[in-house]
């Protein structure tokens, strides 16, 4: 997949729809800074994001990705293949997403017990005090750590040694 050709196809079709980046980017919910990174290529737009530019451009999904117009339709299977993808691919995020939100919360909550024991000092809430603490400093702290270690460039290495880790769990 050529990047800077796929790039300079997605600009073409901006500019055949008279649009500004700004102008697309609103269209799109994303900044005008990621659709000119998408026309450098130096990044490429979500498959979501792919396929809504393909229905708004009136062209396949394969042209998109291969940088270029093609004679013939996509395949009505391929192309409700790839909307399944997408949308599998949505799905997982707002997963994540929601799991995130409950994390985040326990650490508010146990931040917010944290502050009120320290100001109220009661005698018998040590356990109580240490356990907010903890919580509350120690989610954020990992949360951090993860989302680094999640979208560095090992990532994929990252959760491959992590799948192999719990697959051998289930062996035994």
């Amino acid at each position: 997949m050529n990047q800077q050709k796929i790039g300079s196809f997605l600009k073409e079709l901006r500019n055949g729809k008279k649009l500004t980046q700004e102008q697309l980017a609103e269209k799109l919910g994303v900044s005008r800074r990621t659709v000119s990174r998408w026309e450098t290529g130096s990044n490429m737009p979500d498959l979501d994001i792919l396929i809504e530019m393909a229905d708004y451009y009136e062209v396949d999904l394969r042209e998109l990705l291969d940088g270029e117009r093609k004679s013939g339709k996509m395949n009505k299977e391929l192309e409700e293949t790839v909307l399944k993808v997408a949308d599998y691919s949505n799905e997982e995020k707002m997963k994540f997403t929601r799991r995130m939100h409950w994390i985040y919360l326990a650490a508010f909550v146990s931040f917010i017990l944290f502050f009120v024991l320290w100001f109220t000092e009661p005698e018998d809430a040590s356990f109580w005090f240490g356990y907010a603490e903890g919580v509350s400093l120690g989610i954020p702290f990992a949360a951090v750590f993860a989302g680094a270690l999640m979208t560095g460039k090992n990532a994929a290495k990252f959760l491959a040694f992590k799948k192999r880790i719990l697959n051998r769990g289930t062996d035994g």
